[in-house]
């Protein structure tokens, strides 16, 4: 039986992957940010998962206005990275699951949940920052990915709620697999930012840090929390932060087990013109 034994929660901001890109992580203004995920890589290193299934919004690059799904899942074998506009980050080519996330979507589509099923795309900074942050710089990725992209740039877009009971049935999707499989689930972006309009620029760093709390003691609370409120609290992209509830909602407790073990937490400020929050969870 595959199982899901771990989730990690992180910003995806694109200029830290530019940071990384570009040999600037030493420099005063990047440095706190980074010594806050060294922690992580080496947990990642003592804890590596068989497979990562990666919830992240992809920014125009697969998707476009003419078509945006709600919930997406990439089965393809790989997954190039995106060329945003600059050329695409000189990041390894991401490697798929294809008979994982297949089973996944049969699994999640029975459970009522409409998914969207990609054969081919590329990956953006939304999920490619994320890898580096907790795999370092490697010339091959150490894992499998199954990317899982969430609209969260045209509304209407999902509930937390809504987000919340997918990861459930993610969970439910994974647990019947056949194959001996660990596996962690992230969800990523966020936390509080604006990028454009008269409050170009918001941070709350009070909102994000009692959303962290939530995650760990009280997801349901978080889970509850409606869409107005993210964006006066955190702004016009701070939605960005219901795809973490995926992530929760695939953890033991959601289902009646025991609460999760907080291995690392983390929170900066700014990474660019965006909060940075980072939490991993472990299931006992």
């Amino acid at each position: 039986m595959a199982r899901i034994t771990a989730s990690v929660y992180t910003s995806h901001v694109p200029a830290i992957g530019a940071a990384l890109d570009l040999g600037k992580t030493g420099e005063a203004y990047w440095q706190p940010l980074f010594k806050g995920y060294e922690f992580s890589k080496q947990w990642m290193k003592d804890n590596q998962p068989d497979v990562v299934f990666l919830v992240y919004n992809d920014h125009a690059t697969a998707f476009s206005l003419d078509f945006i799904p709600t919930f997406a899942i990439g089965t393809a074998a790989e997954f190039q990275p995106a060329d945003e506009g600059w050329g695409p980050r000189p990041v390894p080519v991401v490697k798929g699951h294809p008979e994982l996330a297949s089973h996944i979507a049969q699994s999640v589509i029975q459970q009522d949940f409409d998914l969207t099923i990609v054969n081919k795309m590329d990956v953006d900074h939304g999920l490619t920052v994320p890898l580096s942050l907790m795999c370092g710089q490697p010339k091959e990725w150490p894992v499998p990915v199954i990317p899982f992209a969430v609209n969260v740039v045209q509304y209407p877009v999902p509930s937390g709620q809504r987000c919340y009971n997918l990861g459930k049935a993610i969970r439910k999707a994974v647990e019947s697999y056949d194959e001996d499989l660990k596996v962690h689930i992230w969800g990523t972006g966020g936390m509080s930012h604006q990028l454009q309009g008269p409050r170009a620029g918001l941070i709350n760093k009070d909102f994000d840090n009692r959303f962290l709390d939530l995650l760990e003691t009280d997801p349901e609370a978080a889970a509850a929390i409606p869409h107005i409120d993210y964006v006066r609290e955190a702004g016009s992209e701070g939605i960005e932060l219901v795809m973490w509830l995926i992530a929760r909602g695939a953890m033991a407790d959601a289902a009646g087990g025991p609460r999760p073990k907080v291995a690392h937490r983390f929170f900066h400020v700014p990474a660019s013109n965006t909060a940075v929050g980072h939490l991993i969870l472990e299931d006992h």
